[in-house]
């Protein structure tokens, strides 16, 4: 069994600031693993099919400009499409009542500015076989 873990990067919404997001996706796929990076500007539904289509086990979401709003429609989103078993993890620029927001909507964890690269890919390793376990059971 494989055992590297799978990560779609991406931007939803109107925000365009991507800097960050190509920094977390160059770190992850230089720690080892394999890294599916889009552009900005993705809507929902080209999130789900993709997240469906490469068999992720994270995706992470970028947000500098509020897009994290739209977060808990991709939850829902995933939901309808009997996505398990993949964990949504958020960062950038997330006001603390967002981020409870977000908590409660399903997302796995937010990454705040400033965090430890190293800190996210520790998430993500420790995550990975609990998740592939979720999927196996469904």
């Amino acid at each position: 069994m494989n055992t590297i873990p799978r990560v779609l990067v991406t931007k939803i919404g109107l925000d365009g600031h991507d800097r960050g997001s190509r920094i977390v996706a160059a770190f992850l796929r230089d720690a080892g693993m394999e890294v599916i990076y889009t552009p900005p500007w993705q809507g929902i539904a080209s999130v789900v099919k993709l997240a469906i289509e490469e068999d992720v086990d994270v995706i992470g979401i970028s947000s500098l400009a509020t897009d994290h709003l739209i977060v808990p429609k991709l939850m829902r989103a995933l939901a309808e499409a009997g996505v398990v078993g993949v964990a949504v993890i958020v960062g950038g620029i997330v006001p603390d009542d967002d981020e409870a927001m977000l908590l409660d909507a399903g997302v796995a964890r937010v990454f705040h500015p400033g965090t430890p690269l190293a800190g996210i890919a520790d998430f993500i390793r420790a995550a990975v076989p609990a998740l592939r376990a979720e999927r196996e059971a469904a």
